[in-house]
């Protein structure tokens, strides 16, 4: 069933079932009528030669040069040209999708000017599976994602490149072979297609919606560390949390209970320190504060995905247009800059776990290193070492993208949210956590083949999981298959789904 577009009510979840999982859209029949509506207003405006920031003047610095009736038309042609400037690799297709389903929610709403065939031939290219090729540098996420999205718009020329059923193609190819009418571009349609963050926000869609999955990963690891090291119980007691009145932190300590329930530990059929150290005992105020975080970051991103991002803007119902900066993307560059850090501040507490799971003078009695043959074997030793660079390099790209602006053409844009730059380094640091919790996972599930009490049944579920993919280390291995495997598994979610099957939502 097809997801309807009506520029209000379009949800990080329902962007990542287009971008990633294909789900065909369909613009609401109210929506196609705002966007015609606003269309007729633009053009009578031309028409009455009144003056329209990129629709017949200039852009940037050159917003005060007034293009006449000739140059209208193909100032968008050459706008799109000179603005396709990004450089690098190309993004992941499911990116540029959420882009594209983002841009489309925008045009819903009735503000943009442009002509409905644009809006209806982004439909169609999402349905048919054509997916502009798109680099993935190039933006300072003010005056909206330019460089990436202006990708995209040459594909309403037939030009650019494009990807369509597995290969890359040149765009009007591309086009032609889906069946889809290249619609060109008219007064305003360029600028309306590109002038919004529309990238760094579907990027920021995914990534929350996949650090929502990695933290309940997390606090499954949490729990299986935990479990193995004998830990006190009481600090994840709902009362604690209660009274303090964080919501993620009753989250987390809610979702550690619930893993852990039935095993000896929260039975308290196991003898425990009075009080643990903060890595074991402090987890759900850490991981719940990047709970906390992520409902912030997520009213931002939802916001955005429904609002009028573009600029100008058209208001047909008081034959009215204005010009501002609604495609500054700091509003969700900052927040997003938070779930950076908030995620190797995790990664952080993870590797603390996992290094007391491996001394000997920390680990309650389990052998050092997780090794029966400490001295002849090192065991996990050097899984801690992956961990540490991983989380040195985590703590680089932690500095906040969102106060670095450089300006830009000739300081008429002199402050941007340079968002592109959070989001991409984002995805970076979210790769190097799924490493990371890899580690201790991995850790953990060795750590509890030495203890001989019962485990929780989420716990259960989650190491025999884990032993479907990498054997105890009975004797020294090769570790980087062991790590390779555990990062892929915690990437794909299967310890998280596998476990809530059994147990119930984490959330």
């Amino acid at each position: 069933m097809s997801i309807i577009i009506t520029g209000k009510d379009l949800t990080i979840e329902q962007v990542v079932k287009v971008a990633r999982f294909g789900e065909k859209v369909e613009l609401h029949q109210g929506s196609l009528e705002r966007i015609k509506k606003c269309r007729s207003m633009l053009e009578k405006k031309i028409q009455a030669h009144e003056i329209m920031y990129g629709v017949n003047t200039g852009i940037g610095e050159f917003s005060e040069v007034v293009l006449n009736d000739a140059q209208v038309k193909d100032f968008q042609k050459y706008l799109i040209y000179n603005h396709a400037a990004g450089i690098g690799e190309a993004m992941p297709i499911e990116w540029v999708r959420g882009a594209m389903v983002g841009r489309i929610n925008v045009h819903a709403n009735g503000n943009s000017g442009i002509r409905p065939e644009i809006t209806l031939t982004l439909v169609e290219m999402l349905n048919k599976g054509v997916t502009p090729y798109v680099c993935q540098k190039g933006s300072v996420g003010a005056s909206g994602d330019l460089a990436p999205m202006s990708q995209i718009a040459l594909l309403m020329m037939g030009e650019g490149r494009a990807f369509y059923k597995g290969e890359l193609l040149e765009g009007k190819d591309a086009m032609t072979k889906a069946g889809i009418e290249i619609p060109g571009l008219q007064a305003r349609d360029g600028l309306g297609t590109i002038n919004g963050s529309n990238v760094l926000t579907a990027m920021s869609a995914i990534m929350i919606y996949d650090t929502n999955r990695w933290l309940k990963q997390a606090e499954i690891a949490a729990t299986m560390s935990l479990e193995a090291l004998g830990a006190n119980m009481g600090p994840f007691h709902p009362k604690l949390h209660e009274v303090r009145g964080f919501k993620g932190a009753m989250r987390s300590a809610a979702a550690i209970r619930k893993v852990a329930a039935g095993g000896d530990l929260a039975e308290k059929r196991i003898k425990t320190k009075v009080q643990d150290a903060y890595s074991m005992r402090s987890t759900p105020q850490v991981v719940g504060a990047a709970h906390d975080a992520i409902v912030y970051a997520r009213s931002q991103v939802e916001i955005e995905l429904n609002g009028v991002g573009d600029n100008p803007i058209f208001f047909p119902d008081e034959n009215l247009q204005v010009s501002g900066a609604n495609f500054q993307g700091t509003p969700v560059a900052l927040p997003m800059d938070m779930i950076s850090a908030a995620v190797t501040m995790v990664c952080v507490m993870s590797e603390r776990r996992m290094n007391r799971l491996n001394n000997p003078a920390l680990s309650g009695g389990l052998p050092p290193f997780l090794t029966k043959g400490a001295g002849m074997f090192s065991g996990l030793m050097l899984s801690q070492y992956t961990a540490d660079m991983q989380i040195v390099e985590q703590r680089i790209l932690s500095m906040p993208a969102s106060i670095q602006s450089i300006p830009a053409a000739a300081d008429q844009e002199d402050f941007v949210s340079m968002g592109m730059n959070t989001a991409l380094k984002n995805f970076q640091i979210l790769d190097n956590a799924y490493g990371i919790l890899g580690i201790e996972l991995f850790a953990a599930a060795q750590a509890l083949d030495f203890r001989e009490w019962e485990f929780g049944k989420g716990t259960q579920v989650a190491h025999k999981v884990i032993r479907k993919y990498v054997d105890f280390l009975e004797v020294d291995r090769p570790l980087f298959n062991d790590h390779n495997k555990m990062k892929e598994l915690v990437k794909s979610g299967e310890i998280l789904e596998e476990v809530e099957k059994a147990i119930g939502s984490l959330e």
